[in-house]
């Protein structure tokens, strides 16, 4: 597990300043965006995989009230062949009537595999309660299931679950607010207030704005927004976006940051946390860093100019002393290093982190997953 924490901080350490990326990469338009359906039905055809609930069985009853069907209240009919199911679905922006969406099958019952059945034509309903989409289709389960006489079963991936490739027609279309107003809105995966000023500096100066004379396309609001004026014509906003989400900007670097995972003991270390003068006494371990100014004088003869350079000192033991001790500005990784030498478990460097955030030695926001 150290040598993971090594490979990880390697990865860090060797990415240095923040690369250009294209607006696409790192905001998305306000608006544009996909909604959730939902719906309740019956998947038919199960071979004995199926339940004999009260709410399968009214379910049952009901659709063959639909068909015309009306069904003795005091027989109960045996449907081990039937499951109740929660159909659910993304509907993307910009789709139209007629196109088809994938959709996920869940049973919500008893059932204890959806292994070869069919999905009876079910209405998915948007938050607003209308009908956007209608499914129906043969299931693809991945899991499945087996049981012996004495109980004992085995079972592999989730059969209870399955999806229907292409297995909605959407009836409705989201409206949309693309195309209205004389400007969209474009907001930041990441909120940053100097990735965001950054952002409309590009816009502006790529467009041939001139903000400092009054005249600007692309406007900061917030940490996590960025106005831009565009054309009100539907066709000339495409084009107009279609250039404008290829434009490279760099963003700015990232909070100061450790991400822990409690869990699996990964450590994520930033490339900008660095720690204050302190000194821990953690097991047994004995870990000095300090770092030294050296100059560097060229050749007499040599063309070239007088360098300042640092020079870490790393020095890892077992002594009694029990000591962790780092002058200011050491690098966090230079103390994981350290202490990965000696195979220290992840746990440990948890709990230095732990206490030189309390001692406010880490400089540096600390998230624990």
């Amino acid at each position: 597990m150290s040598k993971l924490i090594a490979v990880v901080l390697c990865c860090l350490t060797m990415c240095s300043v923040a690369q250009a990326q294209r607006i696409k990469d790192v905001a998305s338009i306000q608006g544009v965006r996909s909604n959730q359906l939902i719906g309740y039905g019956l998947v038919v055809g199960l071979p004995g995989t199926g339940e004999q609930s009260p709410f399968t069985e009214q379910s049952f009853r009901t659709m063959l009230t639909n068909f015309g069907i009306s069904l003795d209240p005091n027989i109960k009919p045996k449907i081990k062949n039937v499951a109740a199911v929660a159909v659910h679905a993304d509907l993307p922006p910009f789709i139209k009537p007629g196109q088809t969406i994938d959709v996920t099958v869940s049973s919500v019952g008893e059932a204890s595999s959806l292994q070869g059945g069919t999905l009876l034509q079910t209405f998915l309903k948007g938050v607003d309660g209308n009908i956007y989409a209608v499914a129906q289709g043969s299931l693809v389960v991945s899991g499945f299931g087996a049981q012996g006489g004495d109980g004992s079963r085995i079972i592999v991936n989730t059969p209870t679950v399955g999806r229907i490739a292409n297995g909605a027609l959407v009836e409705r279309a989201v409206p949309s607010g693309f195309a209205s107003g004389d400007s969209l809105t474009l907001n930041l995966h990441y909120p940053d207030f100097s990735t965001a000023k950054a952002l409309a500096d590009v816009i502006n100066m790529r467009l041939g704005a001139q903000p400092e004379k009054g005249y600007s396309i692309a406007e900061p609001l917030d940490a996590a927004s960025v106005r831009v004026t565009a054309p009100r014509d539907p066709g000339q906003r495409v084009g107009f976006l279609a250039t404008l989400e290829n434009f490279e900007f760099t963003p700015a670097d990232a909070p100061a940051r450790v991400v822990v995972n409690s869990r699996t003991g990964t450590i994520v270390i930033g490339r900008d946390v660095r720690l204050l003068p302190a000194a821990i006494t953690h097991g047994g371990l004995t870990v000095t860093i300090s770092e030294n100014q050296q100059v560097t004088q060229p050749n007499a003869l040599a063309e070239g100019e007088t360098a300042v350079t640092t020079q870490s000192i790393i020095d890892v033991n077992m002594a009694d002393s029990r000591m962790f001790k780092f002058e200011p500005g050491v690098t966090l990784d230079q103390l994981v290093r350290a202490v990965n030498e000696v195979g220290a478990a992840p746990g440990d460097l948890m709990a230095i982190l732990e206490a030189l955030r309390q001692a406010g030695a880490l400089q540096g926001e600390l998230v624990v997953i």
